[in-house]
């Protein structure tokens, strides 16, 4: 049985999570099923709600964010967190940019940013 999860994350400029929780009901998500952050500029980078969600999701489950970036912090960490979802069969929406990797343009999408995620990581281990 699959199930529709919803990620909602906010930081110290932007400090309440209101309207994001709001379009994730309306986008049909149990807000039981949403997971949260509140992140400082300088900490908690570990994004504990984030990994909570990614623990408890299993294959076929949808994963709904307000915005592609609300799944990291730069342009290589939302890349490498759509490459995860996508290798772990989870499904992605995002109600901004209407992404939705459960259709073939969105799988489209989500293949070339998993492929810049590689050419980010292989880029990465080049310099390191």
């Amino acid at each position: 049985m699959t199930c529709t999860l919803g990620y909602a994350t906010v930081s110290a400029v932007e400090p309440n999570l209101e309207g994001q929780l709001t379009a994730l009901s309306e986008a049909g998500v149990d807000p039981r099923r949403v997971f949260t952050d509140k992140l400082s500029e300088s900490a908690d980078r570990m994004r504990a709600g984030l990994h909570a969600m990614l623990s408890y999701a299993r294959s076929g489950d949808t994963i709904i964010v307000v915005a592609l970036d609300r799944l990291g912090r730069s342009a290589g960490e939302v890349t490498r967190t759509i490459a995860d979802l996508t290798e772990r069969g989870l499904r992605l929406r995002t109600l901004r940019e209407g992404l939705d990797t459960g259709t073939a343009t969105g799988r489209v999408v989500a293949s070339v940013l998993s492929n810049l995620a590689r050419l980010d990581a292989e880029t990465l281990d080049a310099q390191g």
